[in-house]
């Protein structure tokens, strides 16, 4: 069985690492370096530069994963590969979008039958995309499935050197949740739709308890035995544009629908189980 990841980068490496042992040839794209990618398991081609041999793999190919984001002319992926993709036997196509695409909602509940209504340019880049793909989806057949995913955390992502080092920042923007996930319960949901299609599926991906962003900081130096990280109002911080623009959307995301079509059950359901789990990793 052969899976092939378009951007095989942080998140992916976890699914290689799941699929490998399962006897899967994985062929991922990288801009950077192959090392890395080799190191999970993966096979790495160089995309833009490789592009013959991508289209060689992609011919062949069971399954393809595309995690390579959009940008402002539109999605690389589908100017570039289109045609081979709409060749491609795979019987599953899977599309890794964003949480993004619902917008503000001030902290309300949304689902994958929510509508559409993103407040930053990238979700709008994220939004034309998912409507690209299901455009060339339709018109070719394709076994498309769309994975809607919350704030990424895990090994090497969490917060832990920035409470220790005292660079972490609590800001405090009153009403202010965000939804997140673990990426080895990103892993264990495309394993699980790889093993059951279901062509047209959208999933939101994310866990069971979406968080004032402080908790998660406190939680974390508590973790550790330290004090939290001093509180800063949101008003008045000193941010970056992008950083500023993660606080532009509060949404509590609903994931029903992984449990009850994949049979998925979290590995971290809450950011206590995930960060626990980081700490023991490092401690190991």
């Amino acid at each position: 069985m052969r899976l092939v990841v378009l951007g095989h980068g942080y998140s992916a490496g976890f699914l290689t690492r799941r699929l490998v042992p399962q006897g899967w040839q994985v062929t991922g794209t990288t801009r950077g370096d192959p090392a890395a990618m080799a190191a999970t398991g993966a096979a790495p081609l160089l995309w833009p530069g490789e592009g013959g041999l991508l289209r060689a793999e992609l011919a062949r190919a069971d399954a393809i994963l595309v995690s390579i984001a959009p940008d402002e002319a539109g999605d690389p992926v589908l100017r570039d590969l289109s045609e081979a993709i709409a060749a491609s036997p795979a019987r599953w196509l899977g599309y890794l979008s964003t949480t993004g695409v619902y917008g503000d909602r001030g902290g309300d509940w949304v689902d994958e039958d929510s509508d559409l209504a993103p407040s930053t340019r990238r979700g709008q880049q994220r939004v034309a995309a998912e409507a690209a793909w299901r455009e060339l989806a339709q018109a070719h057949d394709l076994p498309l499935h769309v994975f809607r995913l919350a704030g990424i955390y895990g090994p090497g992502r969490g917060p832990f050197e920035k409470v220790r080092n005292g660079t972490a920042r609590r800001i405090i923007k009153p009403g202010q949740v965000f939804s997140r996930i673990h990426a080895e319960d990103i892993a264990q949901v495309l394993a699980a739709s790889i093993a059951q299609p279901r062509p047209g599926g959208i999933y939101n991906v994310c866990d069971d308890d979406p968080a004032p962003p402080q908790d998660v900081l406190a939680h974390a130096a508590q973790l550790c035995g330290l004090p939290p990280p001093p509180a800063e109002d949101f008003a008045s911080a000193e941010m970056t544009p992008m950083a500023r623009s993660f606080y532009a959307e509060s949404k509590r995301v609903r994931n029903d629908r992984i449990k009850d079509e994949l049979g998925v059950r979290l590995l971290h359901p809450d950011y206590r189980s995930g960060l626990a789990a980081l700490l023991a990793a490092e401690a190991g």
